[in-house]
């Protein structure tokens, strides 16, 4: 794969600028060794007319001849990393002499190549000694219009690998669907087949790539579509075009962007990590392609290698995305049309098992780097910090009208509920916004921002990846106090913050959550302090309630272990009556949180996605 060549000519083409018009120097004085001595003294600075030249019949040459056919040579290795040392005597034969020097080369990226080379010199009558010119200066086996060509040899890019070392991304064969411009003509029936698989083409179709299990969905029907050929090839790929797609990036050829951030390091034609952990990790991932030296020779042919430096291999990032997790939360995002997100943690070391955005897994990882208030799913903080505070017991009966005033605001429930004066866990499980505005003064901006550290809400986390663990609303006035202790005002949180101050409630204590491993997280948080037993055993049942006989009683009967969990629909716009559907809540020792963006209300959109994603792990 060719270096381009338009950077590395910098030099020479101001070396040629300084030629341009030079006529011969004066004859070299000294002997032989004289005139090799002027020749790499001109060569050092830049200036050859400082030495006089020849051609092979011993005719006298300009310097800027010399100079261009030097570059012409060279191809594609840069004549200003070259230095050129002599490294014995002169033997002189009558008008002929040859002197050894040694080539060093500085290759891109810093790599050196030397070797041993010889220059050839002649005097014809009282001309002196002249410096031959001739291609085999450069390298012995250079011939006349042979050129030095630099490739680059890819190294094995390291591997992203998962759970049990389990790769997640690796080579997977796939066909590639080139249209024949002059011979196809079916350009609407090949859309129409493309459609079925979920890929969409323009007209004129350019070259699609697809993987081996959708090309062999459709491959009949584009067969017999004339004007179409397929090529077969392996690419480094996730088991599924959705998987983890956001999370994890992709590889592609490298972009003008990409070969000015990396001088000497990428090529044209090279491949690069694009998003996510590919980009985060690229240089650690692609290694150090290896550097060849070949000459191309002018009558074609094969090229000969005259050197080559060994390709280090990408090192693998190492992360806790488990596969039949991560497979299950896709399926369970991509049956929603509208944007959605499921973060998947387990509780009991913290990992991050799942990380999906649908429907298409593209676009940007909401999952973990979203900023949107959490809605009704935040009462589980609100009534954390309550219950520690002791301003309630989960039995303590708290008035739910349909509608609260507060610092001079009207807040109101969904659709006009009114349950009256009820326990306090009633109030929890059927998501009363009145009754937590009635708590609020009891709460306070204190204890708000208390429970919201105390399960991790706006700390300084480190994942290894970009990630937003949220952040409490300030509380300052008694309208903003009451509408934050019911998840809107000025908190927002993403859905990893939601996930992992849901296993902290499930767990009993903040333990920051982990998804890259190696290369190890600089400055993770530190683990919480114990959540207060009484307060987090009591939230617990109050949010088991939720699934018996509150808003999630859709997941009282799903498969497996118990679930508990908590609603939400959250306003993002006041203009809009428009709301993001939340569900946040465990199984066994999976804690997890979904947001379905514009999606209404949770019960209605968040809970079927729970619903499929624990359906689908228990198969």
């Amino acid at each position: 794969m060719r270096l381009d060549r338009t950077a590395r000519r910098g030099v020479t083409a101001l070396v040629a600028l300084v030629l341009l018009g030079a006529g011969v120097a004066a004859c070299g004085s000294g002997g032989a060794a004289g005139a090799l001595d002027d020749f790499l003294t001109a060569w050092k600075g830049r200036d050859l007319t400082k030495a006089v030249f020849a051609d092979t019949a011993g005719k006298p040459i300009e310097a800027a001849t010399v100079n261009a056919e030097l570059t012409k040579a060279a191809g594609d290795l840069p004549l200003g990393a070259l230095r050129m040392i002599r490294t014995g005597v002169v033997t002189e034969t009558g008008d002929d002499a040859e002197g050894a020097i040694t080539m060093d080369w500085t290759l891109p990226g810093g790599v050196p190549w030397s070797y041993d080379s010889s220059v050839r010199l002649t005097r014809r009558g009282n001309d002196g000694w002249r410096v031959i010119w001739e291609p085999a200066v450069l390298h012995k086996d250079l011939g006349a219009g042979d050129k030095l060509a630099l490739r680059r040899v890819p190294a094995a890019r390291g591997r992203i690998v998962g759970a049990g070392n389990t790769p997640l991304v690796a080579p997977r064969a796939v066909v590639t669907v080139t249209a024949d411009p002059a011979r196809f003509t079916e350009t609407a029936k090949l859309v129409a087949v493309f459609k079925k698989i979920g890929v969409d083409v323009g007209a004129p179709v350019e070259p699609v790539t697809l993987r081996g299990a959708d090309f062999s969905k459709i491959e009949k029907e584009l067969r017999k579509l004339p004007g179409l050929t397929f090529s077969k090839s392996t690419r480094e790929l996730a088991p599924t075009r959705m998987f983890a797609r956001a999370l994890l990036g992709t590889v592609d050829e490298a972009t003008a962007d990409d070969l000015a951030a990396n001088p000497g390091t990428l090529a044209r034609g090279d491949q690069a990590g694009h998003g996510g952990l590919q980009e985060r990790y690229d240089t650690r991932l692609r290694g150090t392609a290896a550097l060849a030296v070949e000459i191309e020779h002018a009558g074609g042919g094969e090229p000969v290698r005259l050197h080559q430096t060994e390709p280090v291999a990408g090192v693998p990032v190492r992360t806790t995305i488990d596969v039949r997790a991560q497979t299950a939360a896709d399926a369970a995002t991509a049956t929603e049309k509208r944007p959605s997100s499921l973060v998947a943690v387990r509780i009991s070391d913290s990992s991050v098992l799942a990380v999906s955005n649908g429907p298409d897994g593209d676009g940007d990882n909401v999952a973990l780097t979203g900023q949107v208030p959490p809605g009704s799913t935040f009462k589980m903080v609100s009534a954390l910090g309550l219950l520690q505070k002791k301003a309630v017991t989960a039995n303590s009966v708290v008035a739910c009208p349909k509608a609260k005033e507060a610092g001079g605001q009207v807040f109101a429930n969904a659709h006009d509920m009114a349950l009256g004066d009820v326990p306090f866990h009633v109030d929890f499980a059927q998501s009363c916004n009145t009754a937590f505005v009635n708590l609020a003064p009891k709460l306070g901006a204190d204890g708000l921002h208390a429970a919201a550290a105390a399960v991790g809400l706006g700390a300084d986390w480190d994942l290894g990846v970009k990630a937003f663990s949220g952040q409490a609303s300030p509380a300052g006035d008694p309208a903003e106090l009451a509408q934050a202790a019911f998840g809107q005002g000025q908190t927002a949180v993403s859905p990893i913050a939601m996930a992992a101050a849901t296993a902290a409630v499930a767990r009993g204590r903040f333990v920051q959550p982990k998804l890259v491993l190696d290369p190890a997280p600089a400055e993770p948080a530190a683990d919480g302090a114990a959540l207060a037993p009484d307060a987090a055993g009591a939230l617990r049942t109050m949010m088991r309630e939720v699934v018996t006989s509150g808003t999630g009683k859709a997941l009282k009967n799903v498969k497996g272990k118990p679930v508990y969990g908590k609603t939400g629909s959250a306003e993002f716009d006041n203009a809009s009556p428009q709301t993001h559907a939340w569900f946040v809540g465990w199984q066994g020792d999976i804690a997890f949180a979904v947001l379905v963006q514009n999606g209404g209300a949770g019960a209605e959109t968040a809970v079927p996605i729970v619903h499929r994603f624990l359906s689908e792990l228990s198969k």
